[in-house]
């Protein structure tokens, strides 16, 4: 009696597998599954700016162009520096599908020495976090000289 006991369980627990393993949805070929969800999509022509090797006081503002390549407008909700050096402007109304635009970078150009900063952008896309870098290295500006050489007394002959 026990042999047929331990035969009927074994033979139901192979039965529960072998219907487990059956699908009724056809499969699919990965190359075949359509990716696209919709919505904004930010393309950057570059996330990364070097500012290379500057003087101190040189051009402040960099500039990181993109594109909304979705199909949606894209809104940027905020931009925010990872520090008071780094100041970032951007547009506050809505990019269409195929436009164009540009957020623009301030670094404080008098800090001396290197520098990496970032900014984050957030936006309506489905990742809502973009992260963008700055760096360069800023050096001290050579002194200029203290008087005008060939004037006397005040007076140019």
């Amino acid at each position: 009696m026990k042999r047929l006991f331990s035969l009927a369980i074994l033979m139901s627990c192979a039965i529960g597998f072998a219907f487990a393993q059956q699908t009724d949805a056809p499969q699919v070929a990965p190359e075949a599954v359509e990716q696209n969800d919709g919505g904004p999509v930010m393309t950057f022509e570059t996330t990364e700016i070097d500012y290379g090797t500057i003087d101190q006081g040189s051009e402040p503002y960099r500039f990181f162009k993109f594109s909304n390549t979705g199909d949606e407008p894209l809104i940027i909700k905020n931009a925010k520096g990872s520090c008071g050096c780094t100041v970032p402007t951007y547009p506050t109304e809505p990019i269409l599908p195929g436009e164009s635009a540009e957020i623009k970078v301030r670094y404080d150009t008098n800090r001396l020495g290197k520098f990496t900063k970032t900014v984050t952008l957030t936006t309506n896309e489905t990742e809502e976090r973009r992260v963008l870098r700055i760096k360069g290295e800023i050096l001290k500006k050579a002194d200029e000289p203290e008087g005008v050489p060939g004037s006397v007394g005040g007076f140019n002959q």
